[in-house]
């Protein structure tokens, strides 16, 4: 393979029907339910999680990463948002991106350092805007996938890649956000998700699928946040929601309440991919952002998904027979935030999630 320069090709709204039938937008979901599916009933810190020599080098190149932070210390600034030191980090970064990858690739792979170099660089936020989202997130699992894709990671690597690979990139990615008081990118506030991610509820719902002690219900449990979030994603990130905001959740974190009352976490995790697939492979301010080259093209798929949600369609209440939501904590005042009445504005509500009643 020639490996190339990457380069951005969604230029207009337009060619979003075209990257929905790529290969590369084929390869792309499939590798995230791929993952998903293998890691039902398993821990981020299983010790039966085989750790290959190609996954430890990457997680020992994350490491590296997490710490040029604590070299990199943030400037004494009043500014409540966007710490300018991170553009420090990160100009560190984009310098040393490609010379990372090479030294952890095989001779007969270090040519594709340059063209992958680029989506290790874009992973961990935009360096003008001092900010993160789901598409630098989305930049990290490609890189996941350009790697297999090469042969680097193979089969066996599935497991790390979706659980220690990707908790060691969370934490890293949590701890710019706290260091460099990072602002989320492209946030939709309380309508969204959540403000920086979105995979690992994904992987974290999937990890539960075979799980019948733990429902969806616990969602908003900062208790079982507290005791699940070192072996699971989705709790990881409801710990971190519960430590960096404030107030009643169902106001802060509307969808995730949403979500806490759906029956099974099967139906949690089909309905995320719904959701992903909506709401971030189908908005161009995200997917404009994406790079193509030799390992990631525009062509189109021999074998195309099938069509994109409609992320305007009402729910079908027959997705989730027998939801139920949560108990309303005492502490939400608000009654517009009573389940069965929460306000009617902003983005659509979680893909598949009954109307309330």
């Amino acid at each position: 393979m020639a490996f190339v320069t990457p380069e951005k090709l969604i230029k207009t709204p337009n060619d979003i029907e075209k990257w929905h039938k790529s290969e590369t937008y084929s390869d792309y979901i499939r590798f995230i339910t791929g993952i998903g599916d293998g890691l039902k009933n398993k821990k981020i810190h299983d010790p039966n999680i085989a750790i290959g020599e190609s996954a430890q080098k990457l997680i020992d190149l994350l490491e590296t990463l997490s710490g040029w932070v604590d070299d990199i210390k943030p400037f004494e600034t009043p500014n409540r948002f966007g710490n300018k030191a991170f553009r420090d980090w990160h100009a560190k970064l984009k310098e040393n991106g490609t010379s990372l990858l090479r030294d952890i690739l095989p001779d007969a792979l270090k040519d594709a350092s340059d063209e992958l170099s680029i989506y290790l660089v874009e992973a961990f936020g935009n360096a003008t805007r001092i900010d993160y989202g789901t598409g630098h997130e989305m930049a990290f699992v490609m890189l996941l996938l350009g790697l297999s894709k090469i042969e680097y990671l193979t089969e066996a690597d599935k497991d790390a890649m979706g659980l220690p690979i990707f908790d060691k990139y969370m934490c890293l990615t949590r701890k710019l956000q706290k260091t460099y008081r990072m602002e989320p990118a492209g946030s939709q506030g309380v309508w969204s998700l959540d403000d920086f991610h979105f995979i690992p509820y994904i992987w974290g719902a999937a990890q539960f699928v075979s799980n019948s002690r733990i429902s969806p219900k616990s969602i908003p449990n900062e208790d079982m946040a507290q005791s699940l979030a070192r072996d699971y994603h989705l709790f990881g990130c409801i710990q971190y929601i519960f430590e960096v905001k404030q107030g009643p959740f169902a106001e802060h974190s509307n969808q995730l309440w949403n979500v806490s009352g759906v029956a099974t976490w099967d139906k949690v995790y089909q309905g995320l991919v719904k959701m992903y697939r909506a709401e971030i492979l189908s908005k161009f301010p995200v997917i404009q952002h994406v790079y193509f080259g030799s390992i990631f093209t525009l062509q189109p798929a021999k074998n195309p998904l099938s069509e994109v949600p409609n992320s305007h369609r009402r729910p079908d209440p027959s997705s989730f027979r027998g939801a139920q939501m949560p108990s309303v904590p005492p502490t939400v005042s608000n009654p517009r935030m009573v389940p069965g009445n929460f306000p009617r504005m902003g983005p659509p509500p979680y893909e598949g999630i009954p109307k309330q009643t």
